[in-house]
């Protein structure tokens, strides 16, 4: 009996930290896979001056929480892995009061993050389009939520609030909420 219950202890010790490590794994979003990717997606990002040192700028636009202040908006496609999706960067710049004026003298003083959609192939995620999702902060690492998962892949997918959940509702069916601005991407 003893050998019994000692078994069982050891199998629930052993059992613990798979359960967690497997809870992790199955996360929507953050796990090592969306890492990765999200890496390949800030360097395509930084070949194209689309983030990075030598990005290109344009003039900001008023933007809202949660992008920020302040906003620079990108357009365009992206190829990941022999895939060619649409691409959408947007640079997010605050505090509360800044004008366009303060961000263009200096964007690196007033860039808070960049938040980014990139459509992949079919089959990623077809209930919400197959966006991939990244929020990185201004060095090109990825943000993290509140829990400490990184905000990459199918991000606050099937929660209340987060970016799959505000895109939703996005006009369209599209989840971009300037729908006219990809339809001729």
């Amino acid at each position: 009996m003893k050998k019994f219950i000692a078994g069982l202890a050891l199998a629930g010790a052993l059992a613990s930290p798979l359960s967690m490590a497997s809870a992790q794994d199955m996360a929507p979003f953050g796990n090592p896979e969306d890492v990765e990717y999200a890496q390949l997606l800030w360097d395509l990002m930084e070949a194209s001056n689309l983030a990075g040192d030598n990005a290109i700028t344009t003039v900001p636009y008023e933007g809202t929480d949660p992008h920020g202040m302040m906003l620079e908006t990108f357009y365009t496609k992206g190829t990941i892995n022999g895939w060619t999706g649409d691409l959408i960067v947007k640079r997010n710049y605050g505090p509360v009061g800044v004008t366009a004026e303060q961000v263009q003298m200096e964007p690196e003083k007033h860039l808070g993050a960049v938040t980014v959609m990139f459509r992949r192939e079919a089959g990623y995620d077809p209930d919400n389009q197959d966006w991939f999702w990244a929020k990185f902060l201004p060095d090109g690492t990825l943000d993290k939520n509140p829990k400490g998962m990184a905000l990459a892949g199918m991000v606050a997918k099937g929660a209340d609030v987060g970016c799959i959940a505000c895109h939703s509702g996005a006009g369209g069916d599209d989840y971009v909420f300037t729908s006219d601005a990809i339809k001729g991407m």
